[in-house]
């Protein structure tokens, strides 16, 4: 199954003491599947891992070790040609323009979204997307 990727699912991944059902789905579904994410994962990701590691929460080692474990599997990233659409998301559900980025890949592709992130499946529903569950 191809779906849209967010980062609270990804990060869940690379951290020890976090775990989630709805992450381990998303794991278990780009093992054979595919996955799209906006341009902006790419920096999330990392910024996450970074402040995690400054926590002491993960080690340099596995940050390096995770980002490369993410080159396996099919993560397509996709940079949309015109923004008006994710900042008229943003102002109409109040999500982060990051947020919206995630919400109008799944409306464009049509595609399922996979996103622990409250506020962003509030406005996935709203917006008759379909989730990861």
């Amino acid at each position: 199954m191809r779906f849209v990727l967010d980062a609270s699912i990804t990060i869940t991944w690379a951290l020890r003491d976090e775990d989630h059902p709805l992450a381990d789905l998303a794991f278990l579904e780009i093992q054979s599947g595919s996955a799209i994410v906006p341009g902006i994962w790419w920096y999330e990701i990392r910024n996450v891992l970074v402040l995690n590691e400054r926590r002491n929460r993960i080690t340099p080692e596995d940050v390096t070790q995770f980002l490369e474990s993410l080159d396996m599997f099919s993560i397509d990233f996709d940079f949309p040609r015109d923004g008006t659409q994710v900042i008229d998301l943003s102002r109409k559900y109040k999500l982060s323009v990051y947020d919206a980025a995630y919400l109008e890949l799944a409306i464009r592709y049509r595609l399922p979204l996979a996103t622990l992130d409250k506020d962003l499946r509030n406005a996935a529903r709203a917006a008759g997307v379909p989730l990861l569950e």
